[in-house]
């Protein structure tokens, strides 16, 4: 071990060593070699631990320098693997592990093996493998898992669970032997294990399915008995744990499992219903009310003047004229959380659509042509109420949402009213926005994206043109460089906005389902989120700009100096932030709006604020610095050490802040509006309009309204139609000339042609002749 000790400067000699808290001195000894500023200690134990200190003599005054030396122990290495001979394509685990001073680090011959996934179960493994793995001992089955890369860090992760409790797994044995006689004690049995292993259940996809399949097995022998009370109470209360809420995580699993499926077979969740529906037909003619945490069954008979059932605010009725004998009965069975769980598909693959009613399985004993249903809305902010019953048949019978047969009859108060003429289990399907908005909205942003994308390019087109005649001072070349850049973002940005709503269109077809079109999505709004915000901070360089210029007069900052900070301000910021926004939000699938749109979210983790508050604090503090600089500009004497040119500059980058930061900050204060009163059609037309015609605006304010463009650009456009004047008048003389020859030559006389109406044709007529 070598310690080294910094001499300082005017000091002499070599320093003078001590250890430990007593300071005892070290000389050179068999232990010890000094050797100038340098201590060799050799034979390094844990007995050289301590504090060193070495010091110098400089000017009369000590100067101490001194470290705390810790020695680790020696490294423990134990691994399970030796020598071996396996045979080739098996799979052969090697662990070893390290006390925590040191890392482990495996090699295959000269190349290290870097494993990024550490666990006491499952083992260690590199970037994207996968092994497959057992369960608990309280279960049968296995897992598929895969080492992911985290912020650095590796982190087994479940991609594949069946692993399955053994209690379940016995029960669904035994219920494919399952008859009526052993009916009411089996579904005791079943509803005892699945209360008394909730917590397992709702996370384990795997035993959802296999209580599904169990709970099927009972609807199909309950089919040749009659289900008493108790047997029906233990069923749902067996369906009440598995559509709890706590379950719809894995709800939601088995649902893209199933959508991902091309098999014909239903769906776990519409199976589930199927169960519902099949073990009720059964259900005794005796009116029953049975009431769990998340499931209302109510039983009763009809007459004429009692024909309508209430059941968790939602009311049926059976006309009276339907009601044609006494021994009418109706069975109406409420779930609370079964909207969160079946899947919103439907026949007429409504975009965006979601499901705002409770499900309601209604059964009515004896045929009927005609039901009314009243439904409470959860969330009456939507639009386009529409009357769906589930279909078992639809999409390959996996089950989807059908309106065959309902139709909506009224909607006012947050409630809405259908009437259908069969029974089965209803519920009702709402879209964010009415289709036919959504067309006019869609023709307005579509169109003026085009006029804007225009207006960017011809901006940028008249830059290029007049760059050189208008970016001679430090200022001016700041201000178009801005504008420059603020064109560049907006273009950019409307580029990746048509890529964005194509990614929508996709994703709302597939139900916004599929990994890839989500990853296409997180990229579209990331470059959208990232140029959005560069737009809002280059405007803010030129306020900066401004502020700067018309301040501090005297201070002269050279063109590279501003062009990095402006590149930095304009850029940078930007980057940071959305990075940030990505890193935080999207591990938990909250950068992306849940509604298919490639935009940024404004759920739960209102990650749109990413968005608004840093572009409301620029407009904040641009409209500070116009009103700070217009007052300095109408203060007597501002401005007389300023250059003209530099102060038409100045006063050229006041219109434009003035002018588009208003703009920019009001289409985006009617952006936050739409957030608000989403269901206000006024204000997304307003905001449409103004967001999608930004770059119109960029054109005219930040280089038309330019008289310094203007007059440069003017005088490149008079040059070059002066130059083809001349070309063509040239053109003209040479061909007049050349007439009048073959003239002579055909009448053998000498004469001048008649006087052309340009000077130059003239000179040249005469010249020929």
């Amino acid at each position: 071990m070598t310690l080294t000790c910094q001499r300082p400067d005017g000091s002499l000699g070599n320093p003078v060593w001590t250890k430990g808290n007593n300071r005892e001195p070290v000389d050179q000894s068999s232990k010890y070699e000094l050797s100038g500023n340098k201590l060799i200690v050799k034979s390094v134990s844990s007995d050289d631990v301590g504090r060193y200190e070495c010091k110098y003599g400089r000017n009369g005054v000590p100067y101490v320098l001194w470290s705390n030396v810790r020695i680790e122990p020696d490294p423990n290495i134990v691994a399970n693997f030796q020598d071996k001979t396996v045979k080739c394509n098996d799979e052969v685990e090697f662990r070893c592990c390290v006390n925590k001073a040191y890392e482990v680090q495996l090699k295959n011959g000269d190349t290290v093996l870097e494993y990024v996934c550490e666990h006491a179960e499952y083992g260690v493994g590199k970037k994207n493998q996968t092994s497959v793995v057992g369960c608990e001992d309280n279960e049968i089955g296995n897992k598929t898992i895969q080492c992911v890369e985290s912020n650095g860090k590796g982190q087994w992760r479940v991609t594949e669970d069946n692993c399955v409790l053994r209690e379940i797994i016995e029960l669904q044995t035994e219920s494919a032997n399952l008859v009526g006689d052993t009916l009411p004690e089996f579904v005791e049995k079943l509803n005892n294990v699945t209360a008394n292993n909730e917590e397992e259940i709702v996370e384990s996809t795997a035993t959802i399915s296999s209580i599904v399949t169990i709970l099927n097995s009972i609807a199909s022998v309950s089919e040749g008995i009659t289900v008493n009370k108790p047997v029906m109470q233990n069923f749902l209360q067996t369906m009440d744990v598995v559509v709890s809420a706590q379950s719809i995580g894995s709800w939601n699993v088995l649902n893209n499992e199933n959508e991902a499926d091309d098999a014909p077979a239903r769906n776990t969740s519409s199976s589930l219903l199927g169960s519902v529906e099949t073990i009720v037909r059964s259900l005794a003619d005796d009116p029953i009310e049975i009431t769990t945490r998340f499931i209302h069954l109510k039983k009763i008979h009809l007459t004429e003047s009692k024909n309508t059932v209430t059941v968790n605010s939602s009311e049926v009725t059976v006309p009276a004229t339907e009601v044609t004998t006494e021994n009418t009965s109706i069975t109406t069975v409420a779930f609370s959380t079964l909207n969160s769980i079946l899947p919103s598909r439907s026949k007429t693959n409504v975009t965006n659509s979601s499901i705002e009613a409770i499900v309601l399985l209604v059964n009515v004993s004896n045929s009927i042509n005609n039901i009314s249903i009243n439904f409470e809305l959860r969330n009456d902010t939507l639009e386009e109420p529409m009357c769906v019953f589930w279909n078992f048949s639809l999409f390959n019978n996996s089950g989807g949402w059908d309106s065959t047969g309902c139709n909506l009859t009224s909607g006012a108060n947050g409630t809405v009213t259908c009437e259908c003429n069969h029974t089965t289990s209803f519920s009702v399907l709402m879209a964010p926005y009415a289709p036919f908005r959504n067309k006019i909205l869609d023709f307005i942003t579509y169109i003026g994206v085009g006029i804007s994308m225009g207006s960017l390019v011809l901006c940028l087109i008249i830059e290029i043109v007049v760059w050189k005649s208008v970016t001679k001072n430090v200022t001016s070349y700041v201000r178009h460089v801005s504008i420059v850049n603020i064109a560049v973002s907006l273009l950019i940005a409307d580029i990746w906005f048509i890529i964005g709503a194509s990614i929508s269109e996709q994703r709302a077809q597939q139900n916004g389902r599929g990994q890839t079109l989500i990853n296409a999505c997180v990229t579209a709004t990331f470059f959208i989120h990232f140029f959005y915000l560069a737009l809002f901070f280059w405007m803010l360089v030129s306020a900066l700009l401004l502020l700067y210029r018309t301040v501090m007069v005297l201070s002269q900052m050279s063109r590279s100096t501003m062009t990095a900070i402006s590149f930095t301000v304009g850029y940078g910021v930007p980057l940071i932030i959305v990075v940030i926004t990505v890193a935080v939000t999207q591990p938990n699938g909250g950068y992306i709006s849940e509604n298919h749109v490639c935009w940024l979210a404004f759920g739960e983790q209102k990650t749109l604020l990413a968005f608004v508050v840093p572009a409301l604090i620029v407009v904040a503090v641009n409209l500070v610095i116009v009103i700070v600089v217009i007052a300095k500009l109408l203060r007597r004497g501002v401005g007389e050490s300023t250059q003209p040119e530099e102060k038409n500059t100045l006063l050229v980058i006041v219109k434009c802040v003035a002018f588009l930061t208003p703009i920019f900050g009001l289409t985006w204060g009617f952006g936050i509006g739409t957030m608000v009163d989403y269901r206000n059609f006024g204000l997304h037309v307003v905001f449409a309009l103004l967001n999608s015609l930004q770059g119109f605006f960029i054109l005219v304010f930040g280089t038309l309204l330019d008289s310094k463009i203007l007059t440069s650009l003017t005088g490149k456009l008079t040059s070059v139609s002066s130059i083809s004047s001349r070309t063509k008048t040239t053109s003209a003389g040479t061909s007049s000339s050349s007439l009048n020859i073959f003239r002579r030559k055909r009448k053998n006389v000498y004469n001048y042609s008649r006087r052309p109406s340009s000077s130059n044709s003239s000179s040249s007529g005469a010249s020929n002749s």
